[in-house]
């Protein structure tokens, strides 16, 4: 059972690091150091670091399938599950503001190094974008519901990059309800 969890303190450990400074930057000795564990006995766990990238990525799918399900579960209507995906601006802003968008930043440093893995974090975007376009369908956009649910997402990233470069809060609550009023121009375009 310690085996078990210590390789889950190692993965949510790595996934901050990568977050916070880098996938590239981050190395197995600062993973190591920050769990307390010796290099030995971190590669009885992973033996590279794409290993370990590949449990990160592994995490973030399993996480945000589950938020996904859980705004499935507690929203009743799909304007409200948008809006708690767009509201995910304002819930994450100051990790937002000081690192940038968990998927936008792994997503952009992966293509940059042209790295293998570079499509599998990107899945993480995928599951965003047929969740929204679902929930666009939910409201009747059938012919629509993809552009949509790209440009909801789009538009967040855009959010995302800009409160990293301005660390401006009034800024992604502005944006936030500019976006949420675009999603209610667009549900009564559906009703007319």
């Amino acid at each position: 059972m310690a085996a078990v969890s210590t390789r889950e303190q190692i993965v949510e450990i790595a996934d901050d690091l990568f977050y916070r400074g880098g996938f590239e930057a981050t190395s197995f000795a600062d993973i190591a150091a920050d769990i307390g564990i010796s290099r030995g006995n971190f590669y009885y766990y992973f033996k590279t670091k794409d290993e370990i990238l590949d449990a990160v990525i592994d995490r973030r799918l399993q996480r945000t399938s589950a938020m996904l399900d859980g705004w499935e579960s507690q929203a009743p209507e799909p304007r409200e599950r948008i809006v708690a995906f767009i509201e995910l601006l304002i819930a994450n802003r100051a990790p937002i503001m000081a690192y940038g968008c968990p998927v936008g930043t792994l997503c952009a440093e992966l293509a940059k190094l042209d790295h293998v893995h570079r499509e599998r974090a990107a899945e993480i975007f995928g599951l965003f974008a047929r969740w929204l376009e679902k929930q666009f369908r939910a409201l009747g956009a059938d012919e629509t519901a993809r552009a949509w649910a790209l440009h909801v997402l789009a538009w967040s990233q855009g959010v995302a990059s800009l409160a990293t470069a301005f660390k401006d809060e009034a800024f992604i609550r502005r944006e936030v309800a500019d976006i949420i009023c675009w999603l209610d121009d667009r549900i009564v375009s559906l009703s007319q």
